[in-house]
């Protein structure tokens, strides 16, 4: 099970790094328009993503999710290689979790394609953290944990922060 130090008690703590993709939709072509995480520190970061010129796949479904339009990634996101470059620099050596890693590790892949350079953290899925009764209670926990933070944006590093919470609720010893 990963263990930090808490830098506020001074005591392990079970949080992990963790990862959230906002995407232009979720079938073939989609590609990244946001991407946050929380460190197992719990420092939060984000930043939109610049769509390349050869990515023009947009779903008005994924955007009624999220709430980004193709036009607001387009005028302040980050371009691909300043994002993965960022990204290496924030979270080289990690191991960092997601919840998606099919969609999310594909949407690294397009990213780091476009930047033309290679991750310098290891993508894993929260289920490699999980006995099966812990992912059994995932689920549950994950909903409580959303549902004490009304108000939240569905955004990737609040929806990154809601699930290390659920993640290290789960992960505590009972």
């Amino acid at each position: 099970m990963p263990s930090t130090i808490d830098t506020v008690t001074g005591m392990p703590s079970l949080a992990v790094a963790v990862i959230d993709i906002e995407a232009s939709g979720f079938g073939r072509g989609s590609y990244p328009i946001e991407i946050g995480f929380v460190t197992a520190t719990g420092r939060a970061a984000c930043t939109l993503v610049r769509p390349e010129p050869d990515w023009t796949h947009w779903d008005p479904a994924a955007e009624a999710v999220h709430g980004i339009a193709r036009e607001t990634a387009l005028r302040h996101g980050r371009g691909a290689e300043e994002v993965a470059r960022w990204l290496n620099c924030e979270l080289a050596g990690q191991v960092v979790y997601c919840d998606g890693w099919a969609h999310d590790y594909t949407w690294l892949g397009v990213l780091y394609e476009a930047a033309g350079l290679q991750p310098r953290f290891r993508l894993e899925h929260i289920l490699r953290l999980l006995d099966v009764d812990q992912a059994r209670r995932l689920g549950p926990l994950r909903q409580a944990v959303w549902s004490k933070a009304p108000g939240t944006r569905h955004r990737a590093s609040s929806d990154a922060r809601l699930l290390q919470r659920a993640l290290t609720e789960v992960l505590a010893p009972a």
